[in-house]
């Protein structure tokens, strides 16, 4: 198009478009018909950087939906999935061990022994350690009044077989409820349940009670020990001790309870650690 106007130009105006009298005007003139050229091709460039931008911007907010989904997963759909669950095994073992009492928390009296507490404890002989039926079945209850926490105890500290399910794990190898030793438990602070979320709201001389089939055994909490590190295994050992920070612990053989958990809250950087000492204990009928 730009060629058939200039030839037509030229044919009218032949010597005065050759003579260079009028270079200015005809630079001016090709200046202006290549103009809208350049500009379509700087609106086409331009135009590609939008749809970029654009589809870089609906990715990024695509990603963040799918984050915030997992999110709710974890804190909300996880804790309530996880809670039902605890809470439907602790009504199926009270109904299995055929005792009505049991179900009473002790939340509006959390400074005072459950129904069933024997006298307190001198030195008892050891009693037949209740035998969980399997690896990460539940086979005992943890109840913990000042934090109107119920849940079951499982033997072992998977994760996807008891930890995650909302209960508190036993640590193997360490002892049995009642028995001479430590009866040490881990439990999640966040997510799957959370039993452990306010285990630091624990005070010297709160109690915890731990049921069995046979037995009812209550420890009054002596020591919180707020952070130490995740290779402390000297915390679950027999006679409870810190290897990090010796100055929390027991320097003679007991019975102890040992609770566990992350520390601070949504982090497993450190663990938090509640220590007690049986106080009382006896059969639950």
């Amino acid at each position: 198009m730009e060629l058939f106007e200039e030839a037509n130009i030229r044919t009218r105006y032949g010597s005065w478009w050759r003579t260079g009298l009028h270079a200015s005007a005809r630079g001016a003139y090709r200046a202006r018909v290549r103009t809208p050229l350049v500009e379509h091709g700087t609106l086409r460039r331009r135009a590609r950087i939008r749809r970029a931008v654009l589809g870089g911007a609906e990715l990024l907010v695509t990603v963040g939906v799918l984050l915030l989904l997992l999110v709710a997963h974890q804190l909300w759909w996880t804790n309530r999935e996880a809670k039902e669950g605890a809470e439907r095994r602790v009504e199926a073992l009270e109904r299995e061990w055929g005792d009505p009492g049991a179900s009473d928390t002790g939340a509006d009296s959390p400074h005072t022994d459950p129904p069933g507490a024997d006298s307190p404890l001198t030195d008892p002989p050891d009693t037949t350690p209740e035998t969980p039926s399997s690896p990460d079945t539940p086979y005992a209850i943890l109840t913990i009044p000042r934090l109107t926490l119920r849940v079951p105890i499982a033997e072992g500290t998977g994760k996807r077989n008891v930890l995650d399910k909302g209960y508190a794990g036993h640590y193997l190898h360490t002892q049995q409820p009642g028995q001479k030793g430590n009866f040490a438990l881990a439990g999640h602070r966040n997510t799957h349940g959370e039993p452990f979320r306010h285990l630091d709201r624990l005070r010297k001389g709160d109690l915890i009670t731990v049921e069995t089939r046979t037995a009812r055994y209550t420890y009054t909490v002596d020591t919180v020990l707020p952070r130490t590190s995740p290779r402390d295994t000297g915390v679950i050992g027999p006679v409870p001790r810190s290897l990090t920070r010796p100055s929390y612990g027991y320097d003679a053989p007991g019975r102890y309870l040992t609770l566990t958990t992350c520390t601070p809250e949504y982090t497993s950087r450190y663990r938090l650690v509640v220590w007690g000492t049986l106080t009382s204990g006896g059969p639950r009928r």
